[in-house]
């Protein structure tokens, strides 16, 4: 299949996933509690399996690796990637700022990602060389030059990771015009469709970040991990439009804290 072709199948996954979890939207729910601290819900579990079933369907020589249920084939040539609600702690709260992630990668390389925000209607898709796409329409990143006219985002307040990271945050927090938690999916989304300059998180999971690789670096900009290293499989995420990478990531890597 070509990447065009993936681009489509992680957008018609992504929406019908992202649709399941939307009835359950602004309900009462049980939430438990995983191991990690983070909520989940019977909304999550029932998008993940819509995605899993698609892709059993669809592509079924296929991996899947997602967020709620064991891997299958995970060692596979070719698997998908789920977050069936990344942002769970906005859907529970009836915050409109989540979304359903699906993602196929071949090896360490994301080939197509798509990122449906049931809530607000969204749908940001992108696959190698085909670009970053909003609603049909072509995106891009900002053009902001200047790190006191940008805006940084972050997930989560106070900030999670290393004490290093931690006021390396702190120290870009000071250097910005404007920080803001419009994180999850949300903040990277910012970033490829040029509302914000800088996105970064210094603890996440594959399932947090793999469609986002290539909507943002289709956009133009730059997603690397803490250390540098454009993947998404470090197990930390940066991403920023191209005009600010070196500078802010020099920034979040300055402070040594002993």
């Amino acid at each position: 299949m070509s990447a065009d072709s993936y681009f489509q199948a992680t957008a018609e996954i992504a929406r019908a996933a992202g649709e399941v979890a939307l009835t359950h939207y602004r309900h009462d729910l049980q939430i438990d509690i995983k191991g990690d601290g983070s909520p989940v819900t019977i909304a999550d579990r029932s998008a993940e399996q819509t995605a899993r079933d698609m892709v059993a369907r669809l592509f079924p020589e296929d991996g899947f690796v997602g967020e709620e249920f064991a891997a299958v084939r995970p060692e596979a040539r070719r698997r998908w990637i789920v977050d069936p609600i990344d942002g769970t702690k906005s859907f529970v709260l009836g915050v409109p700022l989540w979304g359903t992630l699906v993602a196929v990668a071949e090896g360490d390389t994301v080939i197509a990602g798509s990122v449906f925000l049931p809530a607000i209607g969204d749908m940001v898709s992108a696959a190698l060389g085909e670009g970053c796409w909003l609603n049909g329409a072509r995106c891009s990143v900002s053009s902001v030059a200047r790190l006191e006219s940008a805006t940084a985002l972050t997930s989560q307040l106070p900030f999670g990771g290393t004490p290093d990271r931690v006021a390396g945050w702190k120290s870009l927090e000071d250097a910005v015009q404007i920080g803001r938690t419009w994180g999850d999916c949300f903040g990277y989304l910012m970033v490829a469709t040029g509302r914000a300059e800088i996105m970064a998180d210094p603890v996440v999971s594959a399932w947090d970040i793999a469609a986002l690789f290539p909507i943002v670096t289709e956009a133009g900009g730059i997603f690397t991990d803490w250390e540098g290293n454009a993947t998404a499989f470090g197990g930390s995420a940066i991403a920023t439009n191209a005009l600010l990478a070196v500078d802010c990531r020099r920034i979040l890597n300055s402070t040594v804290v002993p």
